[in-house]
C-alpha cells in the first residue's frame, strides 16, 4: 500500500464516522470505508457538485453535515456564491500552504502589497497569513485606489505584489503615466490568483520589469490547489490535496492527459470534502515534473458559473435579483474584456408595455449585493434578443 492510499483510507474512516453527510453519501450507494482501500477506489463515491453542496447546507444548516469539529472552534467562516458557507479550520499542515511564496522567495525583509479583498471571501486573509508565515510584512491594501497603491509602492519600497494580474497591469499603466516606469518601481515578485495569467502579461512583468512571478489556482472551498513554476506547464498541486480528472457527466476518472472536470479530495479532516467537483476543466500530466501531481492547465468551466474579477458569478444570483422585477421577461450577463479589466453588462428584456424607468439602478444594486461584483452597465434589449433557454452568463472575453 502506498502512502497516498493509507492517507485516503484514514481520511475515509474519519469522514464516515464523524461527518453525517459523508456517511449518507456512501450509504446511498451501498459502500463502507472497507470498500475504499486507496486512490483507485475513490471513484466508488459520487462526485459532490457545488450545487449539491448548496442543497446539503440548506438541508443541514449551516455546513451541510460535513464539518467534523466543534463549529465554535472555527477561526473564520466565509461566503461563496450559491450561497455556500465555507468553514475555514486551520490547515493540518500549514507549511504546505507556503510553497508558492517560498518559490518566489518571499520572506523576511519583503514588504508585500496585498490587493485582494479581506471580507467574506478568503483570498485576502489566506494570502496575508501565508506571506506573514514566511516572515514578510503585509500591507493590506485591498483593490482599487491606484494612486494610493502606487504611493505605497514608492514610499515603502514594496518588493512583492499579491493580486490579479489585470490589476497589476493597471497599476503599471498608471505608474508609467506618472513617470514611474520599469526600473523605478520596487516590485520584484508577484503572486497572482483569480484570473488567467496571459503570455503578454508575463512578458511585461518578467521581461520589461524583471519580476519573478507565479500564479495560484485556488477556490474558496479548498484554498490553494496549485501554483505555477517557470518552465513548467500548468500547476504543481499542493500535497494537502488529491486531484482526479473525471467525466463531467458520469464522474468516472479519466486517464492522465485527458480533459475533464477537476475533482478534488482534501486531506483536511476538519472539513473533509471528498470527490468535490470544482466545475473547472483540466488535465493531469502523465509524467509530472513536480514532486506530486501536475495539472497541465485550466480549460474552462463545466458548469454555468463564471469567474469575473476574481469572484464567481452564478446564474442563481442573477435569477435572485430578477425576481424583484415582474417587468423583466429575460435577463443575461455578458462578460467582456476590452482592456485589462473585466466588464460586466446585464442585458434585460422587458415584458410588452413595461417601463424601464428605475429598473437599471435597482437591478444594479441588487445584482451587486448578490454577487459582490460591480455591474458596469445595464442594457435594455428588444424582445427575442436573449435566446430562450440559452446561457444566463455569456463569457465574451478574449485571452491572448
Amino acid at each position: 500500500m502506498t502512502k497516498l492510499d493509507a492517507r485516503i483510507r484514514d481520511l475515509l474512516r474519519h469522514a464516515y464516522e464523524r461527518a453525517p453527510a459523508m456517511r449518507a453519501r456512501m450509504d446511498a450507494v451501498g459502500i463502507t470505508p472497507a470498500d475504499i482501500q486507496g486512490a483507485r477506489d475513490l471513484a466508488k463515491i459520487p462526485v459532490l457538485s457545488k450545487d449539491a453542496l448548496v442543497a446539503l447546507q440548506r438541508e443541514q444548516p449551516p455546513f451541510g453535515g460535513l464539518l467534523t469539529i466543534d463549529s465554535s472552534t472555527l477561526p473564520r467562516i466565509y461566503l461563496s456564491p450559491g450561497p455556500i458557507f465555507d468553514p475555514q479550520p486551520p490547515p493540518e499542515d500549514p507549511a504546505a500552504q507556503l510553497a508558492p511564496f517560498q518559490y518566489l522567495g518571499i520572506g523576511k525583509g519583503d514588504r508585500v502589497l496585498n490587493t485582494f479583498h479581506y471580507h467574506l471571501s478568503p483570498a485576502g486573509i489566506l494570502l496575508d497569513e501565508a506571506a506573514r508565515a514566511c516572515g514578510a510584512t503585509v500591507i493590506p491594501a485591498g483593490p482599487g485606489n491606484s494612486d494610493l497603491q502606487i504611493m505605497l509602492m514608492l514610499s515603502l519600497g514594496l518588493s512583492a505584489y499579491l493580486g490579479t494580474p489585470s490589476f497589476l497591469m493597471a497599476l503599471l499603466d498608471k505608474a508609467e503615466a506618472l513617470g514611474h516606469g520599469a526600473g523605478k518601481l520596487p516590485i520584484q515578485k508577484a503572486l497572482f490568483a483569480a484570473e488567467p495569467y496571459t503570455a503578454s502579461q508575463r512578458q511585461r512583468f518578467e521581461g520589461d520589469y524583471g519580476m519573478k512571478t507565479s500564479s495560484v489556482y485556488a477556490t474558496a472551498d479548498l484554498g490553494f490547489i496549485g501554483y505555477t513554476r517557470a518552465g513548467l506547464q500548468g500547476f504543481c498541486i499542493m500535497p494537502s490535496l488529491y486531484l482526479q480528472i473525471c467525466d463531467p457527466g458520469t464522474g468516472a476518472p479519466l486517464p492522465a492527459g485527458a480533459t475533464g472536470e477537476i475533482v478534488v479530495t482534501t486531506f483536511n479532516k476538519a472539513y473533509p470534502l471528498l470527490r468535490f467537483g470544482t466545475g473547472d476543466l483540466g488535465a493531469l500530466a502523465p509524467a509530472p515534473q513536480c514532486a506530486g501531481q501536475q495539472l497541465l492547465g485550466l480549460y474552462g468551466r463545466s458548469g454555468e458559473a463564471i469567474k469575473v474579477r476574481g469572484m464567481f458569478l452564478h446564474p442563481n444570483q442573477l435569477s435572485a435579483a430578477a425576481r424583484h422585477f415582474p417587468e423583466i421577461r429575460a435577463l443575461q450577463a455578458v462578460i467582456s474584456r476590452p482592456g485589462n479589466r473585466d466588464v460586466l453588462t446585464i442585458r434585460v428584456e422587458l415584458h410588452d408595455s413595461a417601463s424601464a424607468a428605475g429598473i437599471g439602478e435597482k437591478l444594479t444594486a441588487l445584482a451587486q449585493q448578490a454577487a459582490r461584483l460591480r455591474v458596469d452597465a445595464v442594457e435594455f434589449v428588444a424582445a427575442g434578443t436573449i435566446e430562450a433557454g440559452g446561457r444566463k452568463i455569456v463569457d465574451a472575453r478574449k485571452w491572448d
